[in-house]
């Protein structure tokens, strides 16, 4: 493999309901200072049915080209037809990087690619630059149970790739005046060609936790002691109108699901204000709220190392420290406040 017939860094832009995914936006903006890095174009890769007119979202947050699969074949995701396409595309035109979102379709895609191309291919990855003159991504995620934090080069093969989880990266604010160059390819595939076939899908309506989608979250940890002491955390949360969230040790204890959970294992955030009340500050949890717009952290160990990444930090007892909270809340006028709820 000649290494220097790659070149650019490509997203794959994956589509959810008629819409470019948040996560694909995200990447681009993480791409395009790559790319900007290395001197190279940056592209997105859109494969769908009836998606060509997508592409102008993709120009307004940063590619410069998109490559565009347009076909109903592609109407439902497959791992098979998709992966063709892209191994297709990847063998003609040899990008250097591709970047997918840690969804349960990019996961799936990017790891059948790696596979069919054999090539590396980093997952879960919270951290992401390129050396400018390597060319070499460098894609770092914790590892270890989340006690270091681990960056994997994939120096051998090409294109190198990795699967970032949402709302990890920030995207770029969107320039509708930007265009770029639509590039339409094609496969020579058949349906009957393809082995999977969507009978049927069926959307179970039910009640969920949006935690990447609040304003505000309190969160709790093991230091709250027990599934009664965490009820302090509902408690406050309902106060001032917040979502509750937790840490893996208090998940694991049984004290609230998994769906509350924020972190390497749970969900990634970016709320206006995260309440850490009894939480260490492990990088578990660290890598899935630090980019919070505010961090106030509540902690009775004053060396615990949630201190040295919050913006606010409370030294004591959160059984004393949150009731006064709530009074001081109580207090205040039922009136929207900066960060869009009530309290």
């Amino acid at each position: 493999m000649n290494l220097e017939d790659y070149r650019g860094i490509w997203v794959y832009a994956e589509v959810k309901d008629g819409r470019i995914a948040p996560v694909s936006l995200e990447l681009l903006g993480a791409g395009r200072q790559m790319a900007d890095k290395r001197g190279v174009p940056l592209a997105g890769l859109l494969i769908g049915d009836g998606v060509k007119q997508l592409a102008e979202t993709l120009f307004s947050y940063g590619a410069d080209q998109v490559y565009v699969y347009d076909d109903p074949i592609f109407h439902y995701y497959r791992t098979e037809s998709y992966m063709r396409a892209v191994i297709e595309c990847v063998n003609k035109h040899k990008p250097e990087i591709i970047l997918y979102g840690a969804t349960s379709t990019g996961k799936d895609l990017a790891s059948a690619v790696a596979t069919d191309l054999e090539t590396g291919l980093t997952a879960d990855t919270t951290m992401l630059d390129v050396n400018a003159e390597t060319g070499l991504l460098e894609a770092s995620r914790p590892a270890f149970g989340g006690n270091i934090m681990a960056t994997i080069l994939c120096k051998k093969h090409r294109p190198q790739m990795a699967t970032v989880r949402p709302k990890v990266m920030r995207a770029l604010e969107p320039n509708p005046a930007r265009t770029g160059e639509i590039i339409e390819e094609s496969i020579a595939l058949r349906e009957q060609d393809i082995r999977t076939k969507v009978l049927k899908i069926v959307r179970e309506t039910r009640k969920k936790v949006r935690l990447d989608e609040a304003d505000v979250i309190v969160a709790g940890g093991k230091g709250l002691g027990s599934k009664e002491g965490f009820a302090l955390i509902h408690q406050f949360a309902e106060k001032i109108g917040a979502t509750v969230g937790a840490s893996r040790d208090a998940v694991e204890a049984g004290w609230i699901g998994h769906e509350h959970q924020v972190g390497q294992t749970g969900v990634t955030v970016t709320p206006k204000i995260y309440f850490a009340i009894g939480i260490s500050g492990a990088i578990q949890h660290l890598v899935g709220m630090r980019n919070s717009g505010m961090i106030i952290a509540i902690n009775k160990d004053p060396n615990a190392l949630i201190f040295q990444s919050c913006h606010y930090g409370i030294v004591g007892d959160a059984f004393e420290i949150v009731p006064l909270l709530m009074e001081a809340f109580q207090k205040v006028p039922d009136k929207e406040v900066q960060y869009g709820g009530k309290v």
